[in-house]
């Protein structure tokens, strides 16, 4: 494969991974991380770029991708674990979520004074956007020219455009970072990184970016991880700087007012730097963003749910999760992210250790003990904290998680993650020489 085929294929991936959520979280972190912004701004990347570039390695590194990472915990694990991963940033949160947000910037101010009420405009407009997500998706083997070649380039030009501006006519100094990133900035950076779903989705990109390498003629198990491996980098630099630069405006913006989001932050900033031109810039990138990650996100499910289920094919169920997605995001953005918001409190750590341990497998075997015990913990810890989220608290509970190390910056499942697989590497220890032991009688008896 040439290196222009690499280059294109790591924008393909770009394009796929940004979408809502990176659009909005980046400004509103640097809104309120001031002259903090730098380390708030790393521990984001950290999780927003660095470990979905794991995650990739990962399923790179690996046959079946997701499903053999999780598998190595328990085979129910993995069955439940990658279905709530696809189905997670499919239909039920990361696609309603992107259709809704290109709905509130890219259409809805443009037909504010209209006499239809919001709920049939959403309507009208996921119908024709589902539409099109749906006849792209059809054909997944066309989708690194339409979105590495097209697509990702004119995108990534509109939000320089942005950004440049920007740092021309926002002249104002930072000001002082708010409360959460006044003490522990580098860590709620770190937490603000799950809300991109990137994690997530990259369990589940996987799959197509190595379909789509295969597709270039790659067999080799070797190429197929570097060409992948290289492509990730390609997609992790340009969203880095990417986040940097919207970030840096929405420092810039922060004294020009307070803000409710990033999105109200974002349309504030392109109309006091383009006028109303900037108005349809801003629109014009957010829908464009939204779709394609759409686009991937239909696809990797497509192709994931049709390899499972044999009675289904790819076009079956692009079908059902472009009709699922359609009805859920007619919901509305504020219903979907109050549920997706604690669920990603939950899937995020289990993903972060899953993929962790994934790198340090030959080190201790791959034993299902070490697996099995880490994600235990980790999972009982970031159960609690999701469940947390949605206002249910036990006092005894409550007093115990909050004891635990790093608990004061959102990664109390840190420590219980390694100890619960140091336990899992011991029992490992302690069983392994009894199984050799019986082994040996065995052998002993069959000779007598």
């Amino acid at each position: 494969m040439k290196k222009r085929d690499t280059f294109f294929v790591g924008l393909m991936l770009f394009s796929m991974f940004f979408g809502a959520g990176n659009l909005i979280f980046p400004p509103f972190l640097g809104m309120g991380a001031g002259t903090s912004f730098w380390p708030a701004m790393v521990g984001f990347i950290i999780t927003a770029v660095g470990l979905p570039l794991l995650v990739i390695s990962a399923i790179a590194l690996v046959k079946d991708g997701v499903n053999t990472l999780s598998n190595r915990v328990h085979p129910w694990f993995g069955a439940v674990f990658t279905v709530m991963v696809y189905l997670s940033i499919g239909p039920f949160f990361g696609i309603p979520r992107n259709a809704n947000v290109a709905f509130e910037m890219g259409f809805k101010p443009f037909v504010a004074d209209t006499a239809f009420s919001q709920p049939v405009l959403l309507l009208v407009f996921t119908a024709v956007f589902f539409l099109v997500v749906y006849l792209l998706s059809l054909y997944p083997s066309k989708v690194v020219d339409y979105m590495g070649r097209i697509i990702t380039p004119t995108l990534l030009l509109s939000i320089v455009v942005l950004c440049v501006t920007g740092f021309f006519k926002l002249d104002q100094p930072l000001q002082k970072p708010s409360e959460p990133y006044q003490s522990a900035s580098l860590f709620k950076g770190f937490i603000d990184g799950y809300s991109t779903m990137d994690a997530l989705a990259a369990l589940a990109f996987g799959i197509v970016i190595l379909t789509t390498i295969k597709q270039k003629g790659v067999s080799s198990k070797k190429q197929l991880t570097a060409y992948t491996i290289k492509a990730g980098l390609v997609a992790g630099a340009a969203l880095a700087l990417v986040y940097a630069g919207i970030g840096f405006v929405g420092a810039k913006m922060a004294s020009y007012g307070t803000f409710d989001n990033g999105t109200a932050l974002l349309s504030s900033a392109a109309t006091i730097l383009l006028g109303n031109s900037g108005k349809v810039l801003l629109g014009f990138i957010f829908t464009l963003a939204c779709f394609t990650t759409c686009v991937g996100l239909t696809i990797a499910c497509g192709q994931y749910f049709s390899k499972v289920v044999s009675t289904l094919s790819y076009r079956m169920v692009v079908t059902i999760v472009t009709l699922g997605s359609f009805l859920i995001a007619n919901l509305g953005l504020n219903q979907i992210i109050s549920i997706s918001v604690p669920f990603l409190v939950m899937a995020y750590p289990l993903t972060i250790v899953l993929v962790t341990l994934a790198f340090f497998h030959r080190f201790f075997g791959g034993s299902q003990k070490v697996y099995a015990g880490a994600m235990l913990l980790t999972g009982v810890v970031s159960l609690y904290d999701g469940v947390k989220m949605f206002g249910l608290k036990w006092g005894a509970v409550e007093t115990v998680m909050n004891q635990l190390p790093l608990a004061s910056v959102g990664l109390g499942w840190v420590v219980p993650a390694l100890v619960g697989a140091l336990v899992g590497f011991v029992l490992q220890k302690l069983t392994r020489p009894a199984v050799e032991h019986s082994g040996e009688e065995l052998s002993i008896e069959k000779v007598s």
